[in-house]
Order: C-alpha cells, then structure tokens, then sequence
C-alpha cells in the first residue's frame, strides 16, 4: 500500500524504518502528547514487528505508514489507520511528524491522502482522531480538515502515569466528498 501526494509518498512502516522512527518518536517533545513512547530502539522494532497489521484495512488492527519526502527519501513522520472492529466502516486515524518537519503543511498532506483514499477508495463511513486538548496543532489540523469536535472526555486515558483528557474529532464521508468537491 502506497500513496503519493505532491511532496510525500506514505508506505508501510518496515525495519528499514526503525532508526528513523526512534529518532523523533523517542524525542521528549514529539511525543509530548503521545500514549507509547519508545524508550530504545528495540521498542520501535517490537512495535513494527508485532503491532502493526501485515495488509491494509484489516479489521481490529492498526496499519501504520512511513511518511516520506519524495524528494530527499527522508522519513519525516507516520500516520497510523486504526480499522475498528464490527462493520469496519469506522476508522481512527493519528499522525506523528518528526519535530523538524512541524509547521510546513506535510501532516495535512498526508492526512488528507489518507482520508481521501478511506472514503473514495474504500467508502468508509465515519473517521475520528483523539486528540489532548492541549495539542492545538493537531486540533488546528482536525478543524482545517473539516473534522468536527464531538466529545471531551475528562482524565479518560491514563497517560505516563498520568491521568489526562481526551478530545474525539470526526468527519463523515458524505462530508469530505461535500467539502472536496466545494474547493
């Protein structure tokens, strides 16, 4: 499975990954807002081995991608599809940029490929984000996308020890191919 927009091609996170992956996802400030948090290199090899689906859009699994530059090959960030159990028309969807790549428009781009590919590739119903109400970015990100918030819930999810709330954002499929034939 693999997507290309102007600047990124998103492939499946593989061991090749691995080092670029614990590079940012062990970094104090990426993973300010993050529930796993990769404390040596083994970690992230455990995660891609064992946590990440073999196919895309395999119920009850999480897909995760690479997110790479088309130009440089560099792996700035990755974007993981939650495939929910049941009828498998939800999906939850949560990106991570390394810090170096943050305010230059790539988790839109890449968020909005994979948005675009669930709903008018795959006629996916409803996509949701969890998001800590204190991470405005991504909550700008989720609000620029169309997404809308639908619930706050308090100290809901136990966090480094630490109970911290929890922001869920949703957009309907319906909506997004509204909103995409509107601009």
């Amino acid at each position: 499975m693999i997507l290309h927009t102007e600047r990124l091609r998103l492939e499946k996170l593989e061991m090749k990954h691995a080092e670029s992956f614990y590079q940012y996802r062990s970094d104090a400030e990426t993973n300010k807002y993050q529930g796993w948090i990769p404390y040596a290199m083994e970690d992230c090899k455990h995660f891609i081995k064992n946590r990440i689906a073999k196919e895309f859009n395999e119920m009850g699994t999480w897909f995760q991608f690479a997110i790479l530059s088309q130009d440089t090959n560099a792996m700035i960030g990755d974007l993981g599809v939650h495939f929910i159990d049941g009828d498998m028309q939800q999906v939850e969807i949560g990106c991570t940029l390394n810090k170096q790549y943050h305010c230059k428009g790539y988790a839109s781009e890449a968020t909005k490929a994979v948005i675009d590919y669930l709903f008018t590739k795959l006629k996916k119903h409803r996509i949701t984000a969890s998001v800590d109400p204190d991470n405005t970015a991504s909550i700008k990100l989720m609000e620029k996308l169309g997404f809308r918030k639908e619930a706050h819930f308090k100290q809901s999810i136990l966090m480094n020890g630490v109970w911290v709330d929890d922001v869920i954002y949703a957009i309907l499929g319906s909506e997004w191919i509204t909103s995409q034939h509107e601009n």
